[in-house]
């Protein structure tokens, strides 16, 4: 039980820091994902896959700016 508790743990910080890292990174070119619990929850269960779901809806959405094509 303390195993699984300690590998939840570990993949919702390391989601967080990815997530932070990112919008750190890519903040210049006004590309912003929130952090909450429903993103992290995503980079938590799926991972990478999950984060570049993300980013792909930012820009599906238009909430990309000129770059996500809403301009």
């Amino acid at each position: 039980m303390f195993e699984i508790l300690k590998k939840v743990v570990k993949k919702v910080i390391f989601a967080f820091v990815v997530l932070y890292g990112l919008n750190v990174i890519i903040s210049s070119i006004n590309i912003f994902i929130p952090i909450n619990i429903f993103t992290i929850s995503i980079v938590s269960i799926l991972g990478v896959p999950g984060l570049l779901s993300l980013i792909s809806i930012f820009f599906i959405l238009g909430w990309g700016g000129i770059i996500g094509g809403s301009k």
